[in-house]
């Protein structure tokens, strides 16, 4: 069993505060409620965040590293629990080990039409974790901050529609897009960032832009 560190205390505090650009704003009315589990933890190698592989298979997102997550069932009652739901079927973790911290704003992914929240939580008594559902998920990792923030693992990648944005090379992964945006932001707010070169940028890869043009 481990203590929050003050990084994600001070994150959880001003979470209730982060400006959301206008490009994610949800519109009035619109897309599908959906929620995220950003979980943290104390690992072999420091502080960690779990992050899957989805499957190439996949009808949604396929072949992306992604927060363990989904769509909020009317069951769930909500997205807190939705995302820890979402993370047991993902990826086996114990939901009871988890300490919710907060839930951010809700982020639009116009691409999806979902309305997705967010849940940040703490993993006090981590569990084992697998692909527990692999036909939606190749692979689950436990990403070390330290890898996260290595200036060497940092990029920006053009996608191309011709928009540009932040994305790291971790684990044998390429994580951009929402998942790498929303690291990027958390990275930042909390402090840990180190400088990196963001005039680094190069072009997605064809097969990544093909598994993500069929979701």
């Amino acid at each position: 069993m481990t203590q929050v560190p003050d990084w994600l205390d001070k994150l959880a505090a001003q979470a209730g505060r982060t400006t959301v650009p206008e490009y994610l704003r949800p519109p009035a009315g619109a897309g599908r409620p959906a929620a995220v589990l950003m979980l943290f933890g104390e690992g072999p190698l420091g502080p960690d965040v779990l992050l899957i592989q989805r499957s190439t298979r996949g009808r949604r997102h396929a072949g992306q590293p992604a927060f363990p997550g989904g769509g909020v069932d009317p069951e769930d009652g909500g997205p807190i629990a939705a995302a820890l739901r979402e993370a047991e079927e993902e990826t086996g973790l114990d939901p009871r080990g988890v300490d919710v911290l907060c839930t951010m704003p809700e982020l639009y992914l116009n691409h999806s039409d979902n309305r997705v929240t967010p849940v940040l939580g703490w993993w006090r008594e981590p569990s084992a974790v697998h692909a527990a559902s692999p036909d939606e998920v190749d692979s689950v990792e436990r990403v070390p901050i330290a890898e996260l923030v290595d200036p060497g693992n940092r990029i920006m990648l053009r996608h191309p529609s011709g928009m540009a944005g932040p994305a790291f090379r971790v684990r044998g992964m390429l994580v951009w897009g929402f998942t790498a945006m929303v690291l990027d932001s958390m990275l930042r707010a909390a402090g840990l960032e180190q400088p990196w070169d963001a005039t680094r940028i190069e072009e997605l890869p064809p097969d990544v832009v093909n598994l993500a043009a069929r979701g």
